[in-house]
Formats: C-alpha cells, structure tokens, sequence
C-alpha cells in the first residue's frame, strides 16, 4: 500500500502561527490526512489500472489491425472493378477503331 506521511502536528503548528485557532489548526491538519489518507492510491490500484488500460489498448489494436484489413479489401476489390471496366473501354475503343479504319480502307479502295 502506497503511504504518505503527513506531519500533521507540525503543519497544524504552521497553522497557528499563521493565525488560526488551535481548534482550528487541528481540524484543518486532521481533515486534511484524511483527505490524503482517502487520495493515495494502493500499487495494486494502480496496477489494476495499469492492467485495465494495457487491455483496452490491445482490444484497440486488435479492431484497427480488423478495421484495416477490411478497408485493404475493399481496396483490392474497388481496384480489381475499375480494372475490369477499363479493360472494358480498351477493348470497346480497340474494336471501334478498328472498325473506323476498316471502314476507311474500304471506302478509299471504292474510289480508286
């Protein structure tokens, strides 16, 4: 247990040479180590904090690596459909000119 040490007859002198009342000093000094007595965490709170936070940020590890690895494939996915539908249009502009060209070596062979 983490332990703080508070000179609680010392600071309620303080207080009283700066005025307070020695009721008052006393008071002051006990509500204040209990106050700090309540405060300080124990090592296995803090461990058990420790603890608890490296788990969150594990989980969180583990959802971004997920999250990642779904975004990669709608990636490849988006990436293998814009491929198909330009080899699409290659393909329909390749047989367009071609037909285009055919079209002229005819027409050109008709006049002479």
């Amino acid at each position: 247990m983490t332990t703080f040490i508070l000179d609680t007859l010392a600071y309620a002198d303080t207080l009283k040479a700066g005025g307070f009342s020695a009721q008052q000093a006393e008071a002051q000094a006990r509500a204040l180590a209990e106050i700090l007595d309540r405060q300080m965490a124990t090592k296995a709170e803090v461990a058990e904090h420790e603890s608890n936070l490296q788990r969150d940020i594990e989980s969180l590890r583990v959802e971004l690596k997920r999250d990642l690895r779904e975004t990669e494939l709608k990636l490849e996915a988006k990436l293998a459909e814009t491929k198909a539908d330009l080899t699409r249009w290659v393909v329909g502009v390749g047989v367009l000119q071609t037909t285009i060209v055919v079209g002229v070596l005819l027409k050109v062979a008709k006049l002479i």
